[in-house]
């Protein structure tokens, strides 16, 4: 996503290197949980933690205890997002672009999950890396959403993370449900 719009790299901190790091008070976006239990959908606003933390996200979502799907959806500091489902299993992940690994913590957790290597590129260079994405397309077609049309969605590298899960909220069913708690965030 960086690489279209120019990227805010340099003006604020990305990586969290302990829990006195200050840099959360420069991450932006949002994350959400997302349940459907007896055909309706309900959209809960995650913690800040979430964004940082693969781990605090998962934990989060677990905590849910819903018979339902549960999945949860992360916009990175508007540049790129993250599509997490718990399971017993295992998580299955989805990473809108991997180029940022090396910038952002929560990136490169979840490619070390998927067991894919942290790309090394030079943060002056990063702007004219093409973005990737990384894990499963496929981690919401049982809710109605094909791998091909995520595939779709991810790649409209034009739009913005929160307008590209806004785009699977619409094709999920729950824009409504979507919109009701972004508009209470403070973002």
């Amino acid at each position: 996503m960086a690489a279209q719009r120019g990227s805010n790299n340099s003006a604020k901190a990305k990586k969290f290197d302990g829990p006195d790091s200050n840099a959360f008070d420069d991450l932006e976006g949002f994350g959400v949980a997302v349940v459907r239990e007896d055909g309706k959908w309900r959209v809960t606003p995650l913690p800040s933690s979430a964004l940082t933390s693969l781990a605090a996200a998962e934990t989060e979502l677990r905590e849910m205890r819903s018979s339902g799907a549960v999945f949860g959806l992360l916009d990175v500091d508007d540049e790129f997002f993250v599509v997490l489902r718990p399971a017993p299993s295992g998580t299955r992940l989805l990473l809108s672009d991997a180029s940022l690994a090396g910038e952002y913590d929560i990136a490169a957790d979840v490619l070390d999950e998927l067991n894919i290597d942290i790309p090394d590129f030079d943060p002056d260079e990063l702007d004219d890396v093409e973005p990737w994405p990384e894990g499963d397309m496929g981690l919401l077609a049982d809710l109605g959403l094909p791998e091909a049309v995520m595939g779709i969605i991810v790649a409209e590298t034009d739009l913005y993370p929160d307008e590209q899960l806004g785009s699977i909220a619409q094709r999920l069913g729950f824009p409504d449900e979507l919109g009701a708690v972004l508009d209470k965030l403070p973002r």
